[in-house]
């Protein structure tokens, strides 16, 4: 008798240039620029020198953004860059990236930002603060349900908030840029330590260097979009398009807001400022400014939640398929054509950290862990362009190549040893949390290999 099963649900291509371009916008632009800034200008004591530290991370940024457009058209494939490990240095290394994004680096960062969104909301609102964690659950849980409705659901969404998050920034910089001051941010006096420019070509070095840390993390997210290539039209020409345009349209954000903050506020007060975004929306609109900057900040954590919900989930999917995860979780919805059990699963462990307090803690953990598999991500396009010979047409090559890649795996190596360095304790115990995914592995490896004869 003949086997009629249906065919295995795939992805549906949906999404093009403008959502894949929103996706790594809003993937990349959360809470870091609202907050980030302060640190930089305290560690450089200059203008100039913060300004520098964005355009360099800018640089780096855009490498990056090269680096894996080159990926995306060579492994146009759902997973991004569990796909590209797997395919360069074997299944391990892809396991333990999503491992890390499965138990603390995606969910972690899903409570941090729902629970940053709503503690600002319940502010705009005049709320308690003890109003917060609800209202993070209940974002959390609505992101979670619209995008196991469809892609285009989810993107669209994704789509309006990054919109709305950049029209936000938009009126920051314009009123920065176009506006004569009107009011006086006072600075508390604990605050109101002056800060000095490094002294010395060595000392400015170092400072720099420093400073580069919150700059590079607040540049890092654009590699989500390529988790969702194969809900992208034509993903080996779409993906390589909408990562280049995003990296490009987030760094030249990065240093408008930059310099509308050192106008406003300038370096001493920037340095001393704990909401540079407010306070620079208050000098030239008063308190009216301040309110406007905060429903924006809002905005742009939703839709930087909404992002990390939509892309994190495929790579669970790819590892699930692979026979390295819960099986239900390979499988996309027959109508929605999502992974909805992925979904799901990411969205009660977000809850968890949430509920138990605990994500603040762990993400401090493995926050250097990011960095890790974007060098070693970028050393994989080094493998596969040697295995696999150029893209045909030379498509989407990263210019520069490997200059330019070593120069992205450098600035990764830089920012891990940084973190290192500024808290080793911490990074003992992410690398600790990193090393339990090894057995976890071998666990899954055997299971997988059990079941290979039966599966033929």
């Amino acid at each position: 008798m003949q086997n009629h099963s249906p065919p295995p649900v795939g992805y549906a291509a949906r999404l093009g240039v403008f959502s894949g371009t929103m996706l790594v916008v809003g993937g990349i632009i959360g809470s870091g620029i609202f907050l980030s800034p302060a640190v930089v200008a305290q560690r450089v004591g200059t203008g100039p020198l913060t300004l520098a530290a964005w355009g360099f991370g800018a640089v780096v940024a855009i490498i990056g953004g090269f680096v894996y457009a080159e990926l995306g058209a060579r492994r146009p494939l759902a997973g991004g860059t569990y796909i590209y490990l797997r395919d360069a240095f074997g299944s391990l290394p892809a396991f333990l990236y999503g491992w890390a994004l499965f138990l603390i680096m995606a969910t972690g960062a899903m409570a941090a930002v729902a629970m940053t969104g709503a503690s600002y909301f319940a502010s705009l609102m005049g709320w308690s603060p003890a109003t917060a964690q609800p209202l993070a659950i209940a974002c959390i849980a609505m992101l979670t349900l619209l995008n196991a409705l469809g892609v285009r659901v989810g993107a669209t969404t994704g789509n309006i908030l990054t919109v709305l998050k950049l029209a936000a920034i938009a009126l920051l910089v314009v009123a920065a840029l176009t506006l004569a001051p009107t009011y006086t941010v006072p600075v508390p006096a604990a605050l109101s330590a002056p800060v000095t420019p490094p002294p010395g070509l060595s000392a400015t070095v170092l400072a720099m260097g420093a400073a580069l840390v919150p700059v590079l993390f607040s540049f890092g997210g654009w590699q989500q979009t390529n988790a969702v290539a194969e809900e992208l039209r034509d993903p080996a020409r779409t993906l390589p398009r909408a990562l280049i345009l995003g990296v490009l349209i987030v760094a030249a954000t990065y240093l408008l807001v930059n310099i509308a903050y050192l106008r406003a506020l300038g370096v001493q007060g920037l340095a001393a400022s704990s909401a540079p975004a407010a306070d620079t929306m208050f000098v030239f609109l008063g308190p009216a400014g301040r309110t406007l900057i905060t429903a924006g900040i809002v905005v742009s954590t939703i839709g930087f939640l909404s992002m990390v919900i939509l892309m994190s989930a495929r790579v669970y999917q790819a590892m699930a398929a692979d026979g390295l995860f819960f099986q239900r979780m390979a499988t996309l919805h027959p109508v929605t054509q999502t992974p909805v059990a992925a979904l799901v699963a990411q969205g009660v462990v977000a809850l968890l950290l949430l509920l138990t307090g605990t994500y603040g803690q762990l993400l401090d953990y493995v926050v250097f862990a990011d960095w890790i598999f974007f060098g070693t991500t970028a050393a994989a396009l080094v493998v596969l362009r040697r295995r696999d010979g150029p893209l045909p047409d030379g498509g989407a090559s990263a210019p520069g190549h490997p200059y330019t890649t070593l120069v992205f795996i450098a600035a990764a190596v830089y920012v891990v040893i940084g973190s290192i360095l500024s808290n080793p304790g911490n990074a003992a115990r992410g690398a600790g949390l990193l090393a339990l995914g090894v057995p976890v592995y071998h666990w899954w490896n055997r299971r997988r290999a059990g079941d290979a004869p039966h599966a033929r």
